[in-house]
């Protein structure tokens, strides 16, 4: 039981699986445009969820977020499922691969067995495609591996149905219904204005608030929680920048190719000119991310007690260059 499906690598799991899908029903669909239209570029700090024992720093919509707004803005159907019987959810799946219909799942990464064991810690936003069963194992389209793979009934349950923040709970999605033409370029318009206007929101923990936020937290830690946990809490927002899903530097590196794609099919030069401005915002993100893994990892020259405030600017200046991008970018469409 195999399906004929193509296997594209991609930047991030939930972009990649959707555009995988969607190429696989016959749409030719960009991860960029995937990832613009389903408004996935967010900042976002959540004191109160720990994962790893930190606050959750997220540089992206929730997942499957991304996925419901892109499908009902192009005007596609979806359907979704979570299980509280690990036999329930595994007959699910094999009834799906029966029909040749190659399905997305949410799962944890601490138990990939094909994951690098730096990259196995326990975050439960991962997705993959199943596309498929041989000798007992399924066949894997993981989006942010070169090649597909594939996993036991028991690696693949134990995914499906890890523990703590996020916890899938057996979570499958695919689409069911398309219409003859997808509707791009109001969604495109749609997809743009909903980020603009999270990015903008008026709540101190979200958008560039939320990075003002951050950056008043981080020259506060080394005083209030000891410089142990104020290295683990700064190596936790790299962490989540860098490494868990393409984060903050790579979402604006794609966000702008989204924008760059965007421009060209509306005709539109103000959004090739908000893309080449949003690179050079990821450039900056990653200049951000490089100046604090040298504290948490103990490479600064730089005095301890000025560390963390030289941080905290280069965050400011961030908020404040995102602050006049989205603004711009609002009046650009």
């Amino acid at each position: 039981m195999e399906i004929d499906f193509k296997h594209q690598q991609a930047a991030h799991c939930e972009n990649g699986v959707v555009a995988n899908l969607m190429n696989y029903n016959g749409f030719n669909i960009s991860e960029p445009m995937v990832f613009g239209i389903g408004s996935g570029l967010l900042f976002s700090y959540i004191p109160f969820l720990k994962v790893n024992y930190a606050p959750v720093v997220s540089y992206r919509a929730l997942p499957g977020i991304i996925f419901k707004r892109f499908a009902k803005r192009v005007g596609i159907k979806i359907k979704k499922e979570k299980f509280r019987s690990a036999q329930t959810a595994k007959a699910r799946l094999d009834e799906n691969l029966e029909r040749n219909n190659p399905v997305g799942l949410q799962v944890g990464v601490f138990n990939l067995p094909y994951f690098p064991d730096e990259y196995r810690f326990h975050f439960n936003g991962h997705n993959l495609v199943v596309y498929g069963k041989k000798d007992g194992r399924y066949l894997i389209s993981d989006p942010v591996m070169e090649t597909t793979t594939s996993l036991s009934e028991k690696e693949l349950e134990k995914v499906r149905f890890a523990k703590g923040a996020f916890a899938p709970k057996g979570h499958i999605y695919y689409p069911i219904d398309f219409p003859k033409k997808l509707d791009l370029e109001n969604a495109i318009l749609k997809g743009i204005k909903h980020t603009c206007r999270d990015m903008l929101a008026p709540v101190p923990i979200v958008g560039v608030k939320g990075m003002r936020t951050i950056a008043k937290l981080i020259r506060k830690w080394p005083k209030s929680k000891g410089t142990k946990t104020a290295n683990h809490y700064l190596g936790q927002i790299v962490r989540m920048q860098e490494e868990i899903g393409t984060g903050g530097g790579g979402f604006r590196y794609i966000y702008a190719a989204f924008l760059q794609e965007s421009g060209k099919l509306l005709g539109n030069d103000k959004l090739l000119e908000r893309s080449k401005e949003m690179t050079l915002i990821g450039d900056q993100w990653r200049d951000f991310a490089v100046e604090a893994s040298r504290i948490y990892k103990n490479r600064s020259n730089t005095n301890p007690s000025e560390q963390y405030h030289e941080v905290a600017s280069q965050l400011e200046a961030l908020a404040n260059r995102e602050e006049v991008f989205f603004k711009q970018l609002k009046k650009s469409i």
